[in-house]
């Protein structure tokens, strides 16, 4: 098998998509559940204006992202996959978080060749310029947007809050076991 480069998005791919949660019931005074987020956009869901969500991101989410739980089995199967591929991270975390992103990197010794924060959601350039052949998302309107504009199969980690109807080349994976098995059939295909 040739090596391939894989694109992969950070917060809720390989993060755990509860990652916000606590954070958020414990500042919002909410109960809520990872089941109870069914749209991407937290001020709906907080009701709260998108300003002052923005303003509560940007004061806590240093402290999110350094001490962010990765989704199960995210680091065995990127670790294995580092052998044979190219692990070229798009987030669209601010890039003032860089550093504390390589940090939380080198902690949880998981293996990249390539971070990029690019500080918004639209992630068509990068993953053009850096010739990505499969991408990891879970955004819904991302992967859409990358399997369509790219022609690259994207791998979707499910989430309550992207479960619209997709692309064709966008593949629903419902955890990383699933999301690996579905990569490599799509790489014995080719």
């Amino acid at each position: 098998m040739r090596k391939r480069r894989l694109g992969i998005d950070i917060d809720g791919t390989v993060t755990d998509p509860g990652t916000f949660i606590p954070y958020l019931n414990n500042h919002f005074n909410q109960n809520l559940t990872l089941n109870d987020l069914t749209q991407y956009e937290l001020s709906t869901i907080l009701n709260i204006t998108k300003e002052d969500f923005w303003n509560w991101m940007k004061e806590h989410e240093p402290t999110i992202y350094k001490n962010a739980e990765l989704a199960i089995d995210a680091k065995s199967i990127l670790t294995n996959w580092k052998k044979d591929h190219e692990l070229y991270y798009i987030s669209a975390r601010p890039k003032h978080v860089h550093n504390l992103t390589i940090e939380w990197f080198l902690k949880l010794q998981l293996p990249y060749d390539h971070i990029e924060l690019l500080g918004k959601h639209h992630k068509l350039e990068a993953v053009k310029e850096h010739n990505i052949e499969v991408f990891f998302e879970d955004k819904h309107d991302n992967a859409c947007d990358i399997a369509e504009e790219c022609d690259i199969p994207v791998i979707l980690l499910d989430t309550p809050y992207n479960r619209d109807p997709v692309h064709k080349l966008v593949y629903r994976a419902y955890n990383w076991k699933e999301a690996k098995a579905i990569t490599e059939n799509i790489f014995n295909e080719k």
